[in-house]
Parts: C-alpha cells; sequence; structure tokens
C-alpha cells in the first residue's frame, strides 16, 4: 500500500511516496515531470521486498524550496535528507533520464548514504542537439497534439508503443530550474557517480543512447559499472517497460545485497 510523508530541512520540503519494505530505492523522474511515472515499477519494487521512495521534485505537487540559483548538488541533497528520513541505512539511487544526473551527484555528494546507482534511459555525454528541440514541443500544449505525438515518438517513444498518457504530466517550470541547475554543474562534479556500485540500463531504440555510445559509462568508470539493454523500449523506458527495468534492477541489487564490499 502507498502512503504519502512529507520530509523537511530548512526551508525546504520534500514530498516523497512511498511503499514497501526493505533496502531502499530512491526513484528520480525525468526532465520537467514527476515521480507518477514510476507508478508500475514501484509497485513491482515493493513486492520483491524493496522499499520504493518517490520524492515529488521541488516545485510542483506537496515539494517546494528555492528554484534559481541551484545546482545538482541541492537536488542531491534533496535526495539524500529522504534517504536520512528512513534511518535504515544507504538506499539505491535509480534516476530516469535527468534523473541520472541527479542520482550520480546523489551518490558524490554522499556516498555514506547511497550503496548504489541506477541510470536508467541516461543519455549519452553527447546526442543530437534536434532531440532537446522535440522536448521543448513534447510538453508545449499550445502545439496541436498530433505534432507533439510525433515528437514523442521521435524522442521517447519506441514503435508499438503509445504515446498518448505523455502528452499530460509535464511541468515547465520544473523542466526550467533543472536545465539551469544543470548547467550550473559541471560535468566533471558529478558523472563519475562517487565511486559507487553502478547500473546502467538502455533502451535499445533510445535515440539519446546510440549503440556507439553504451560502453561510454564502463569505458570511464571500470569493472563497477553493469549494463543492461531492455528491447522493444525508447527514452520514455519506465513507462514502456517497467516491469523488465524491475527485473534488471533486482537482479543487480541482489548482487549488491550479497556482496559485504557493496
Amino acid at each position: 500500500m502507498q502512503s504519502t510523508h512529507l520530509v523537511r530541512y530548512e526551508n525546504v520540503q520534500i514530498e516523497v511516496k512511498a511503499q514497501g519494505q526493505g533496502t531502499p530505492v530512491v526513484l528520480l523522474p525525468s526532465l520537467g515531470r514527476d515521480g507518477e511515472d514510476f507508478g508500475v515499477l514501484a509497485g513491482a519494487l515493493a513486492v520483491r521486498g524493496f522499499r520504493a521512495l518517490s520524492p515529488t521534485p521541488r516545485g510542483i505537487g506537496g515539494s517546494h524550496g528555492p528554484e534559481t540559483g541551484i545546482s545538482l548538488h541541492t537536488y542531491a541533497r534533496d535526495v539524500a535528507e529522504v534517504i536520512a528520513h528512513e534511518a535504515c541505512g544507504p538506499a539505491v539511487v535509480l534516476g530516469h533520464a535527468f534523473g541520472s544526473w541527479v542520482a550520480r551527484s546523489a551518490a558524490t555528494d554522499f556516498p555514506m548514504l547511497v550503496k548504489g546507482v541506477v541510470i536508467a534511459a541516461a543519455a549519452a555525454q553527447n546526442f543530437d542537439p534536434r532531440l532537446r528541440e522535440c522536448i521543448d514541443k513534447c510538453e508545449d500544449t499550445r502545439l496541436p497534439d498530433e505534432e507533439r505525438l510525433a515528437c514523442l515518438r521521435m524522442a521517447f517513444f519506441a514503435p508499438g508503443h503509445d504515446p498518448r498518457p505523455w502528452l499530460q504530466g509535464w511541468h515547465p517550470h520544473l523542466k526550467a530550474a533543472q536545465r539551469a541547475a544543470r548547467a550550473a554543474t559541471k560535468l566533471e562534479e558529478f558523472w563519475g557517480a562517487g565511486t559507487a556500485p553502478l547500473l546502467d540500463v538502455m533502451a535499445a531504440d533510445d535515440p539519446f543512447r546510440l549503440p556507439g555510445t553504451r560502453d561510454e559509462n564502463r569505458q570511464a568508470l571500470g569493472e563497477r559499472v553493469s549494463t543492461a539493454i531492455i528491447p522493444h523500449a525508447s527514452h520514455a523506458l519506465i513507462a514502456e517497460q517497467p516491469m523488465a527495468v524491475a527485473e534488471a534492477v533486482c537482479r543487480w541489487m541482489r548482487t549488491l545485497e550479497a556482496d559485504p564490499a557493496a
């Protein structure tokens, strides 16, 4: 059963949806979107013996705090406070797309609170800049639905998957704040994810992660990086194949639990 609670510190309040018991898994959504995208995945993790925590990004829902003059380190602090509130040891942090940058930042800034990082549908360091423009059109409700759907199919959804649910759920002011936070943070400040074990879950049809870029994290960070490729999915991965993602994440998390050094 899902519950909701608030985590407060200083002048910040973070709303957290939680379900399940066990090792906490913090779920961080993609650019300009809320944790509602994690509904099926969170439930799947909960029934497999983990505690799924979905913090609402500051600026929407019941979460608030400064949204200007911030960086990825700011969002990382929000994650750390959510984990510390649980008071049950370090967590795995799973970030979808933009959320993967926050997950890496949390592991870098708060290594004692993060036992592992999952980056899901994380973009390559370099990708086609036209995709950024496509994202802007996806959330622009002033445009005709058909134009937005075409962009959703191009950037987010694999052939055969219905993009219509993602006509909803966008928060433009959140997207602007998140992009500014990323611009205020140097790549070398977060990309390495500290020293945490890292699972790189890639979507087979993701235009942000073409086949030639799939080894870049393992090449840069070495043996602590594990990989999984989910077929029949694109950049929306979590919405398209939540059960396949859950299986990949749970298999990897069991290896962390079995490794006393993790």
